[in-house]
């Protein structure tokens, strides 16, 4: 199955995100072609240059990767 995503990576994909009130899913690289998906999340609530917090947890950014699903979403 393809999925089309997009990686949340600068503080304005991440703004546009909570603006936009998309759901955000938190995802850990396994290896280089293995990942696992942490929480189907939802939207974004808060983030700062260390940690995102979406439906009430906090994830760290230089630990996770945080994607929307690009199906019917404008970020």
């Amino acid at each position: 199955m393809n999925h089309t995503y997009k990686v949340l990576k600068s503080d304005i994909e991440l703004f546009a995100a909570a603006l936009n009130q998309v759901r955000v899913y938190v995802v850990q690289l396994l290896s280089e072609d293995l990942v696992s998906v942490v929480d189907y999340g939802g939207t974004l609530e808060k983030f700062s240059p260390d940690s995102v917090k979406i439906a009430g947890a906090y994830y760290m950014r230089n630990q996770f990767e945080f994607r929307v699903d690009m199906k019917g979403t404008t970020i």
